[in-house]
């Protein structure tokens, strides 16, 4: 919900305000918001791209469009601004001793995308990025920081076989305890009625038993 930051003296002002965070809200809109990643590893040597995306209540307009990308060494530095939106020109690198040539526009203003690339990554390029945007009649000036931490090496990627070992391990057991069960399920079944014949034999047997010793007493 777009926010409104000056403060009202009078009920004819705050009303106005809740009308217009109202109207805001009903038609979807949200406070200007700048989305970057609070740290970035980058191996030496190598390009990296520094990911800055915003979102605003109103669509770019070129003509009070505004935005920068900045450096610093430490948090306590001083900004060095090294490229700018132009409105005629769009997005400008600027003459950097530090950087020369190897910082690019990566993005998409269509897209809210103001990304940058910076190529052959230096120990020394490690520090503080801050993309600024803003964009009229959005009151809020957006501000997002980036530290990019430069690495010789980048860590292994985590190993999964141990993982998907145990995984397999346990889903192997547990087919077998599955396939187990099927297995002595079946085998009772099949039992049953041969239990059921064996008795009815032995009854029958016991049955004839009786019947030849009642003959045999029968007989004189």
């Amino acid at each position: 919900m777009c926010s409104h930051e000056q403060k009202m003296s009078c009920g004819v002002q705050l009303m106005s305000a809740a009308l217009l965070v109202l109207l805001l809200s009903l038609s979807g809109c949200s406070s200007m918001d700048v989305l970057v990643s609070s740290k970035i590893n980058a191996l030496n040597g190598t390009t990296v791209k520094i990911p800055c995306t915003f979102t605003s209540c109103y669509k770019i307009d070129a003509t009070k469009f505004s935005m920068n990308w900045t450096y610093q060494k430490t948090i306590n530095d001083t900004e060095e601004m090294f490229i700018k939106y132009d409105k005629k020109k769009g997005m400008v690198p600027l003459r950097s001793d530090f950087f020369g040539d190897r910082v690019k526009f990566a993005g998409l203003l269509e897209k809210n995308d103001l990304s940058i690339t910076l190529s052959d990554v230096q120990l020394e390029d490690e520090g503080f990025y801050t993309c600024y945007v803003i964009n009229p009649p959005d009151r809020i000036h957006g501000r997002g920081v980036i530290e990019l931490i430069v690495v010789t090496e980048l860590p292994p990627p985590r190993d999964s076989t141990i993982a998907v070992a145990i995984g397999a391990s346990v889903g192997g057991a547990l087919a077998l305890l599955i396939l187990s069960m099927v297995v002595v399920k079946c085998l009772r079944r099949h039992q049953k009625p041969e239990l059921i014949s064996e008795e009815k034999m032995e009854e029958e047997g016991k049955l004839d038993a009786e019947g030849v010793a009642e003959e045999g007493t029968k007989q004189p």
